[in-house]
């Protein structure tokens, strides 16, 4: 079901909670408001639908793709950039990585990692910032 979108920045800036098999319908309401916003968006995680969880949805080079529970276990890179966020307005700038290991659960919550370059990249580190409660 596509959600409303979250602009409370207090609420947006806390750390989301691990996600549970209770949370996988979050995973399908982020995918369908993220098709909703296809045109403007190409990332959420949970908190931009008001759910404090750590799940992030985003376009991987054309198919969407979810994440429970990510962190970055591996780094390279470094560069700075800007960005624009669904949930807050103007465009911020934000340091990010070029090239991103990633550990995370699909949505079996089997453990899987997976290494990400470039544009996609950029956008999982945005929305795992998300997760964090860090506001770009």
């Amino acid at each position: 079901m596509v959600q409303d979108i979250m602009r409370d920045e207090t609420f947006l800036s806390q750390k989301a909670e691990p996600a549970t098999l209770e949370d996988l319908p979050v995973a399908q309401d982020l995918l369908d408001t993220l098709a909703a916003h296809k045109d403007g968006c190409v990332g959420m995680a949970a908190n931009m639908i008001g759910v404090c969880k750590r799940i992030i949805v985003f376009d991987n080079e054309g198919k969407y793709m979810v994440m429970l529970n990510p962190e970055i276990i591996k780094k390279s890179g470094p560069y700075e950039t800007e960005e624009d966020c669904l949930s807050l307005t103007g465009t911020r700038k934000a340091s990010r990585w070029k090239s991103i290991k990633v550990q995370y659960q699909n949505e079996k919550f089997q453990i899987r990692f997976k290494t990400f370059t470039g544009w996609t990249a950029q956008i999982i580190q945005h929305e795992i910032d998300h997760c964090e409660g860090v506001l770009i």
